[in-house]
Formats: structure tokens, sequence, C-alpha cells
């Protein structure tokens, strides 16, 4: 492709060399690149593109796109400035694939928690509908069951370039649906640029990502950003932001909700251990469903299934039809089968709002005591510690503080700051630093008629400690040591 139509949609001042040059590539790696293709020199979390200028030009890099004062002396090397190299990358990545959202039907979810079991819940009723959906996550990116090829660069929204090519392959297989998270950092580091969505789903809001975001305004600005990028948002009206997301958005709105008026409501809900009854409301149509998952957050979680399926228009008693039928999202309250019988659940839960929902979702379903073992990871949001640790201790019997991905921070320094919230409320705890002999632990003491909640890592089969990860996985530990 030539290099003047990948510039096309961005302002930029050519400082160095031709624009009508033949264009193999793009990357902003400099260890990735090719013969003739551009080098995007973006800043990440550890280091800049732009101190690796010179073995991206070794490797074949004959343009080079910047947003600081740079020189290159050679003519043969196109030096292009743009105010935004996150920005110009995501232009350019999707001009490079040929626009490849406005191809098919995309839909984004947002929130701080439910995304990966609301992406899931909607490719499960498009799939059964008939429609070939790829989902984009924290889980991967599937298609028909199967994972793609394509490098995963971020826990959850990938770059803007591998965004775009993923989007390319799907439709190559036959996509007709992707479904994807969308994640604060991802909004606001320009990773979705350029995406023609559909609809755009928001769950909740509560504290996350501070460390990143620095301020819960600054966090839920990334958040509301989507609701500018799309054609409908279904917006969960009992969330304490949706009037303001409602107020701001450039787009169709659709709400849902359980304790406010909403187009999509829930009511006459029943719990049970393994799965929630309640009836939808929409319009002229009122119909009881049951789905096989426990918890409040479910009933949410479908209400939005609903509304961003009816949003991208099948029939409302279509979806109802197919909704009873989601299946269970790996890591997202997880019942660990088990040799011995024992109720033990693993669950993501890793904000205060998630893991406060989910214990309350297992007192209501627990006979005996309730029993949690729960970390956080290091460098990350340093505030929301002590405030787990009283949900924690309030909600349990018994807590055993661990660690989760202490990353490059002392697991003991984070155990004592979740341990200061514990303190607080007189909790019943103990610390026990080594994951595995803190589930070991819980395990002894857990009775018949107990309930053991792993909360933290979900579906995750590693662990972070320092710059090495090991495998790791809550719910093969559990089997093991019940084995």
């Amino acid at each position: 492709m030539k290099l003047y139509k990948l510039l096309k949609d961005i302002e930029c001042m050519v400082v160095n060399g031709e624009v009508n040059i033949d264009i193999a590539d793009i990357s902003y790696d400099s260890r990735k690149v090719k013969e003739n293709s551009i080098f995007v020199c973006i800043k990440g979390t550890k280091v800049a593109g732009h101190d690796f200028i010179k073995e991206a030009i070794k490797n074949g890099a004959v343009v080079i796109v910047v947003d600081e004062e740079i020189q290159i002396k050679s003519e043969n090397i196109a030096l292009i400035k743009v105010k935004n190299t996150k920005s110009a990358l995501a232009s350019m990545a999707n001009s490079f694939y040929k626009e490849p959202s406005k191809e098919i039907e995309l839909v984004g979810v947002t929130g701080t928690n439910g995304k990966t079991t609301v992406i899931h819940y909607i490719k499960d009723v498009l799939e059964q509908y008939g429609r070939i959906t790829g989902t984009i996550g924290t889980l991967g990116y599937e298609l028909k069951g199967e994972q793609i090829s394509i490098e995963k660069t971020n826990p959850t929204t990938p770059e803007s370039l591998e965004l775009q090519a993923i989007f390319r392959e799907f439709i190559n297989k036959g996509a007709e649906d992707i479904v994807m998270e969308v994640t604060s950092s991802a909004l606001s580091k320009n990773r979705v640029d350029y995406c023609d969505f559909n609809v755009g789903v928001f769950t909740n809001l509560s504290q996350d990502h501070l460390e990143e975001h620095g301020t819960m305004e600054n966090y839920k600005n990334e958040k509301m950003k989507l609701f500018h990028k799309c054609n409908l948002g279904v917006i969960n009206l009992d969330d304490k932001i949706a009037h303001e997301i409602i107020k701001k958005s450039t787009c169709r709105i659709l709400t849902y909700g359980i304790d406010n008026e909403a187009d999509i409501r829930a009511s006459e809900i029943r719990y049970d251990n393994n799965s929630v009854t309640f009836k939808v409301n929409f319009k002229q149509t009122s119909k009881e469903i049951k789905v096989n998952s426990p918890g409040k957050f479910t009933v949410y979680n479908v209400l939005a299934t609903i509304g961003a399926c009816y949003g991208l228009g099948i029939d409302i008693d279509e979806i109802l039809k197919l909704i009873v039928k989601v299946k269970h999202v790996p890591g997202r309250v997880e019942m660990v089968e088990n040799n011995s019988n024992k109720n033990v659940i693993v669950d993501y839960a890793h904000t205060p709002d998630s893991l406060e929902k989910l214990l309350m979702m297992a007192r209501e379903i627990t006979k005996g005591k309730l029993i949690i073992v729960f970390g956080c990871g290091g460098n990350r949001d340093k505030t929301k510690r002590h405030i787990m640790g009283m949900a924690a201790g309030i909600l349990s019997d018994y807590c055993i503080i661990t660690s989760d991905n202490p990353r490059n921070e002392d697991p003991i320094t984070i155990i004592e700051e979740i341990e200061e919230g514990m303190e607080v409320i007189d909790a019943t705890y103990e610390k026990i630093v080594d994951r595995r002999k803190a589930i070991e632990k819980a395990l002894k003491i857990l009775k018949d008629d107990d309930l053991l909640v792993i909360a933290g890592k979900g579906h995750e089969d590693y662990q972070i400690i320092g710059n090495t990860k090991i495998h790791f996985d809550d719910r093969e530990i559990v089997q093991e040591i019940l084995a």
C-alpha cells in the first residue's frame, strides 16, 4: 500500500523523504520490523520507541513516525511527524487492513466488572442464532472455538495494530460479528480509535486502575469515550454514573436494570445455589427465564446481553429462547469439581466491588461457614487493598490473605496493606504468603457445609513473581490437594 494512502486520515508533517512509496508492513516493535515497513515510535510503560529508531532502520524500516523532534539524515528514510503516535498507529492500522470493522457487526463492552462474562454470553446467543462470532478479551482471541495465532500484547484489549489484524483474520475466516472487551486503558491509549462499533455496552463502574488513571473521575471519563464511538449504547441504569453517560453520549440509548425503570428490566428474582430465575420485561414482552449461574451480577450480565443482541437486530423472543443456554465462563463463579465433594468456587474478582458482590452471593448460598483465600496484584492500585480487606473481613467467616501476582512488589508488603482493612473491623484471618499453602490450609479447615472462595485469579493459569511467570492454576491446585 502507498504511504500517502496510510496517512490520509492523519494530521501530519513530512519532515523528510517521499510519501509516494510502497509499504509492506507496519510495526511499533523494532525487533519485528520487516523490509519496506513503517516503524511507529510509541511510548510504553518501560521503553519509548524513539530510542529504537536506528535498530528499526537497520531491520528494514523506510518510514519513521514520531511525535517528538527527531532528525534523520538519510534521504532514503521518510520521517513523518504527528501529534500522537498511538492515534496515528490506530489510523494507519485501520487503513492497512482495509477498514475491517466496517465489514462486520462490532460490539464493545466496557465497565469495571462483568466484561468477560458479557462478551461470552453475547457470543453464545449469536452462535446459537446461527452467526459466526469472534471474541476478543481477557480469555484470548477466539473464533469457532479456536484461538487465533496473533500474539497477545495486552491482557485484555490488544494494541490497535494487532486489533485491526485480528479483525481482518476473523473476517477472512467468515466472522459476521466480533464482540470485544474495551478497557479504560484501551480507550485512553487510542487502541480502539477508528473502530466502527455498532453497539457499546456499559456494565458498571467501581474503583480500579487508579495506578494508571490517577482519579475515579479520569477513569470514568475514559470509559465514557466508548459511547462516542458506537451507534447504540446499552447502559446499566442502576449504576451511579448511568445518567451522566446517557447525557454526554452521542449515540442512541437502550437501558437495562433491576432497581430502576429501565427499558429492559428484571423482576421477581429468585436465587438458588447454582442458578438464578427471573422475569425479563421489555415493551410488551414479559417472560420468566432461568440461567445456570448464581448471583445478582448474573442477572445484570444477562440483561446486558439481551440489550446488545437486541441492538444487533435479533427479535426479543428469539433472544429469550437462546439466553437460557449460555455456557459458564471459565474462572467466573466456577465451582471446582473434586472427588471430596467440597464446595469450592474460583473467581476472577479483584476489585472491591466485585469481591463484595461475589461474597454476598456466596453468603446467600452457604449453609455453613464462608472462607476466602485472596490477595492483590502488585504494581497495581494500592488504595483498593485495605478496602478489599474490609470487604472480605465483613462478609466472610475466615480469611486467608495470600499472594496474587506480586510482580515487582514485596508480597509481604501487599499482604500487610490488605491486613490494615482486616484490623479495622477486627476480622478473623491469617496470612500465608505462599498461595498453594494458603489454599491447602483453607481446604484443611473446610467442612462439608462450608464454602471456600478463592478470588483474584479466576481463569489465569500463571503467577507473576518479580519478572518471572510460573504456571499456577487455582483450580488445578484444589484438585491436586483434594486428590
